[in-house]
Formats: C-alpha cells, structure tokens, sequence
C-alpha cells in the first residue's frame, strides 16, 4: 500500500492526517503555511484522495502502519505526528504501534476514548446507507456538525469547500472508514505510556469532539498543553488555519528547543 502524499517545505518532518471524510487537501494552509519551517508531509489516508482502499478488514492499526510505510519512503526515521478527528485516531494507533518512529504528537479535534455502542451502531448505519445511496447521508447527518456555527453563519467559501471535500469521498472508502473507526480501543493507556511530548488542540466551537475531550487527552499525557482554537468547530485546521498554524509552529519551537530534531 503506497499513500498519495503531499509535501512541502525542507526540515523537521510533520506528518498531518486528515479527518473523515476528507483528504489531505484540508491541508492546504498547512502546507503552504508552515513550509517554511519544516517538512510538512500530508498523506491521503487508504480509499481517500489518491489513495487506493486495497482489502484488508477495517482498522485503525492497518492505517497507523500505512503511515509508518510512508515515513519509510519519505526516508524519514522519526517525525512529530498529528492528526485531526479520524487523523487523531490513527496517530494514536500509531502511537502504540510505532512509539520509536515519534519525536512529537499532535491530536487535533479528536478523543481518546473508544465509541459507546450507540456511536458504534450509528457508523455502521451510516456505512450501509453511503454504500446504498451515495452522498446524500453525508451531506444531510455528516457535513453540518463538522464545522462551528461561526463558519456556518460568516464563511461560506469554507463551508463550501468542506462540502465539497464531504462530497466527494469514495462511498467504500466512507463505509472502510466508520467500521474502522467504530472498531477503535480506548487509548488512554497508550496517552499515559506515551514518551514525547504532545500538543492537544480543539476548536471552541467543536460539538463532536468538545473542550472536555480535549483536556482529558492532556490530563492522561506525561508532557502535555492544550490549545483551544477561537471561533472554529471540529475542523479548527480549516476553519482558523492562521491560529492552527501558529500553535503547531510554537510547538514545533518548543521541540527544538529541547534537542536537536533530526529526519
């Protein structure tokens, strides 16, 4: 399995995972934003963007070892590793399985602990239904939580792009990733193990993945802080990608300011 991958800039590798049900071109502002500090690497997670889905049963663990394969091409020995909402997932995933591959973490808009069954039993109704009928469940149940009601009301051009994103996801893609994500562990175990520091950031406005969530994650890290992202919903990298940006890029400061970050 070989990820499509976008890159930009020379330096420290950042590798962001996008949310679901979208790809790296959430990206965008990212890349072009924080070129000029590190190595921003942004895959299309499997069936996303130009991403093959291939056959293996839905799991988080197959897409954390996805990623580990794409740091292997990259020739990347260790990177700070973030995701946001699904993303956030798989860097935890990643976490367990490829601790020694992390000089960094970053969860954006996500949670550590698993889905209650009635989450649970909601993915799998919605993977049946974008299988059966296509989009349309996506726009009408998924689309409206993911950004804040600021963006709703005063950012159409956002929204717009977002619904776009929503709507073009490969339906197989959409179903491989809900049961993924509705089959995910508990990871608060693995926050508490983890050995480098972490960077928790959350949208004000977030509704699916709440400041409660957020803190939560940095209470269970050994070396954690928490940035909360003003007037952006769950997908605050979109929403506010100057003040995402400036975040990471303090963090990546803190980083290096404690030893040198090598590739």
């Amino acid at each position: 399995m070989h990820l499509y991958t976008r890159s930009a800039g020379e330096g420290v590798p950042v590798v962001l995972l996008h949310a679901f049900p979208l790809s790296s071109a959430m990206w965008l502002a990212q890349r072009e934003g924080l070129s000029a500090l590190c190595k921003v690497i942004t895959p299309d997670l499997r069936g996303f963007g130009g991403s093959v889905l291939g056959d293996e049963e839905p799991s988080l663990d197959v897409m954390a070892d996805d990623v580990a394969r794409t740091l292997d091409r990259e020739g990347v020995d260790r990177a700070v590793v973030g995701g946001l909402s699904m993303g956030g997932y798989v860097t935890m995933a990643l976490c367990r399985r490829h601790p020694d591959r992390l000089m960094g973490v970053v969860l954006a808009d996500t949670k550590a602990s698993a889905d209650p069954d009635q989450a649970r039993a909601n993915r799998e109704r919605i993977a049946a239904a974008v299988v059966e009928d296509g989009s349309a469940v996506l726009l009408e149940e998924v689309l409206p939580p993911l950004v804040g009601r600021t963006t709703a009301e005063r950012r159409a051009m956002v929204y717009g792009r977002v619904r776009g994103l929503v709507q073009s996801a490969p339906p197989r893609a959409v179903a491989w990733a809900q049961r993924a994500m509705a089959a995910r562990p508990d990871s608060f175990d693995t926050l508490r193990g983890l050995k480098v520091p972490a960077l928790v950031l959350v949208g004000e406005e977030d509704g699916l993945t709440p400041r409660g969530d957020a803190e939560a994650m940095v209470e269970a890290v050994p070396d954690g802080r928490l940035a909360v992202i003003e007037k952006a919903g769950h997908l605050s990298a979109v929403e506010q990608p100057e003040a995402f940006n400036r975040a990471l890029a303090g963090f990546l400061a803190e980083l290096a300011g404690r030893a040198p970050l090598g590739g």
